[in-house]
């Protein structure tokens, strides 16, 4: 057992994946959420973001969470459970603005891993922005530049649009 966001079953992730872990850390996230909603943040503020296990719970509740979020940034990581997006996905985050990001020499979750995750989601619809840098299963200066500005990009473009709401 390697409890983290889920247990891992086998360094190969084609291999049955952990459901009920999965699913209930995205019962855990979409709380959060619901938290943060009560506090008047409106669900189309908020980005959910993570890396590795992390980031495929993000890819897993932001592409089913029932109400509109700002997107999901997904690092090193790939999409879980993809037989079941199918019937679960939420229609109002179908547009929902991805970014996906991995490492070239990533030994622990393979850049073709997540890239098939890539190519599964953008054949689904989904529009995602993919970068790849040359490192591990890391971190690296411009992968943090890249993301930054993503995060302006898509947060301001919902803040302009209620600012034009407001003009009208």
């Amino acid at each position: 057992v390697m409890p983290a966001w889920y247990d891992v079953k086998s360094l190969d992730l084609r291999q049955i994946e952990d459901e009920a872990g999965i699913r209930a850390s995205q019962q855990q996230v979409e709380a959060l959420i619901r938290r943060e909603e009560a506090r008047g943040i409106p669900a189309s503020r908020i980005v959910l973001a993570g890396f590795s296990q992390g980031g495929a719970i993000a890819l897993h509740t932001g592409l089913r969470y029932g109400t509109r979020l700002a997107g999901v940034l997904a690092l090193s990581t790939y999409l879980p459970l993809p037989h079941t997006l199918a019937t679960e996905a939420s229609s109002p985050n179908t547009g929902l603005p991805i970014f996906m990001a991995h490492g070239s020499a990533d030994s622990v979750i393979p850049l073709a891993q997540g890239a098939a995750s890539r190519d599964w989601l953008e054949q689904h619809g989904y529009a995602v922005e993919w970068r790849e840098y040359p490192m591990a299963h890391s971190v690296c200066a411009e992968e943090i530049t890249d993301i930054g500005q993503w995060l302006l990009r898509v947060l301001t473009a919902g803040q302009q649009s209620l600012d034009l709401g407001g003009e009208l």
